[in-house]
């Protein structure tokens, strides 16, 4: 059954974020060889329209507005559920991001529809759209179908594979004006805190410190082994509690939740709040000294050993490595 599918793409600093390429695969999908409709909302967005069409929508509708410079979830909810009304989609795809988690509970609830949240896997099976999610903080999956009304989900980024670039697709992208009112949250200012390099949420590797780096410089060794590999650094709550680094790098059940290709946890024992932001990875590397710690459970290999003896020799050979493929 061909559909029409609205996907949102998610800007940040002027640019399209990866898993608004990877909602317009998801949207592919859904839509069953029909309508991919990719949706920009923001202030001078409209220029970015062009790499949605190349990464796979048909067609992008941009709504810009002053007052949608920041997200605010009244201001996007307005926009959103305007080009909703417009399109008419029988599908709506959103990134499970900061931003998705908290504007479509919201559009939902406008539209009285159901919502699949955090979805890693879409599959068609028995003439049915299947949706996978993970449930008990990653320690089991559910498949999910939607029987009825419009299929809304969010994906969690570095699941779904993006479609290939093609610079030589055309599309129409076009304006619609939303008169943007009643808001209730006005930004006044942005105050970043999260480091520079990679976003954590959507890099493939992640190098992530616990308790075992003892301080903030612990984290010196970590940052130069991602730096080598492009990755982000990441840590543990007890590691941020301890004010070795900010928040804003926390990854668990409390924190963010990352699936990237390649995940080093170093001096982490393993609690079950960090695995759950952390145990899809695709290849887990643990390194501690105590050979009994829990994170050994879930690695796909273990380095039982002292992190800043260990972690410049990967460094090293990692250099050794770029350079002899260059």
């Amino acid at each position: 059954m061909a559909r029409k599918v609205l996907v949102l793409g998610e800007v940040r600093d002027g640019s399209l974020r990866n898993v608004s390429f990877e909602a317009i695969a998801a949207g592919k999908t859904v839509s069953e060889g029909g309508e991919v409709v990719g949706v920009l909302i923001g202030k001078s967005v409209s220029a970015l329209g062009d790499e949605m069409i190349q990464y796979g929508a048909d067609k992008v509708v941009v709504v810009e507005n002053d007052k949608l410079e920041q997200y605010t979830s009244d201001g996007y909810s307005q926009a959103i559920l305007s080009v909703i009304d417009e399109e008419k989609p029988e599908g709506i795809i959103f990134g499970h991001t900061a931003l998705g988690k908290d504007l479509s509970p919201k559009v939902a609830s406008k539209l009285s529809t159901g919502l699949i949240s955090d979805a890693t896997d879409l599959e068609e099976a028995g003439g049915n759209l299947v949706f996978t999610r993970p449930i008990y903080s990653g320690k089991a999956f559910e498949k999910k179908i939607v029987t009825d009304g419009v299929i809304f989900a969010t994906i969690r980024p570095n699941n779904i594979e993006p479609l290939a670039k093609d610079e030589s697709r055309t599309g129409e992208v076009t304006s619609l004006s939303v008169d943007i009112k009643d808001l209730r949250t006005i930004i006044k200012d942005v105050v970043r805190k999260a480091s520079e390099g990679v976003d954590l949420s959507e890099a493939k590797v992640i190098i992530a410190g616990g308790r075992g780096v003892k301080s903030e410089d612990g984290f010196n060794p970590l940052k130069e082994l991602a730096d080598v590999l492009g990755g982000a650094v990441g840590a543990s709550r007890g590691a941020c509690d301890a004010d070795y680094c900010d928040y804003s790098l926390q990854i668990g059940q409390t924190g963010k939740v990352v699936t990237p290709d390649l995940y080093i946890a170093c001096g982490i024992s393993g609690a079950i709040q960090h695995l759950a932001g952390m145990s899809n990875s695709k290849v887990i590397v643990a390194i501690n000294k105590d050979p009994e710690a829990n994170i050994f459970n879930v690695a796909d290999y273990g380095i039982v050993g002292d992190l800043f003896e260990v972690v410049p020799m990967l460094t090293e050979e990692f250099k050794k490595l770029k350079v002899s493929s260059s």
